[in-house]
């Protein structure tokens, strides 16, 4: 049985026509892919309401907003206080995705910083929050595999 979030080919095509071009117009992707508008228009109504959409914030490069260093920070916390320390993260501006961990770790972070001294205020300000153990930083030295969801949207409309 499908789950209800699945997504049916017409979907994919979607997502991959707004991959490849984001900003054409729902007239224009309809053209496209030989769709009417208002099938496209209603899919995307749809997807939206499923959260199929992340944040505009995740194509933003800090980079280019003055912060080149990302690094990933491994921490080790006291797991009741696990809660408080998610909005304690969350309050640290440079700390831009936090996930709980199955493993040695218990969260992963991961911070972008101006440079190496930035990177060490921030690992201070994460040191002070409440419930935190030990952190682990890692450098980011280079990105092999970008985010990407075409291999899965190319793959999924292949079955």
């Amino acid at each position: 049985m499908p789950h209800i979030n699945e997504l049916d080919g017409t979907d994919a095509r979607i997502l991959l026509a707004l991959i490849q071009d984001p900003r054409q117009t729902v007239v224009a992707m309809a053209a496209h892919l030989g769709l009417s508008r208002n099938t496209v228009q209603a899919r995307m109504v749809s997807l939206e309401k499923r959260h199929a959409f992340l944040p505009f914030d995740h194509r933003i490069n800090a980079s280019t907003l003055g912060y080149p260093l990302s690094a990933f920070i491994s921490i080790h916390v006291q797991q009741q206080k696990l809660s408080a320390l998610a909005t304690s993260l969350a309050a640290i501006p440079e700390v831009v995705e936090a996930h709980g961990l199955s493993g040695r770790a218990d969260l992963l972070i991961r911070v972008v910083s101006t440079g190496a001294e930035d990177l060490f205020r921030i690992n201070g300000k994460i040191l002070a929050c409440d419930g935190v153990e030990r952190t682990e930083t890692s450098l980011a030295m280079q990105e092999l595999v970008p985010f990407r969801m075409t291999p899965l949207l190319e793959r999924d409309l292949k079955k």
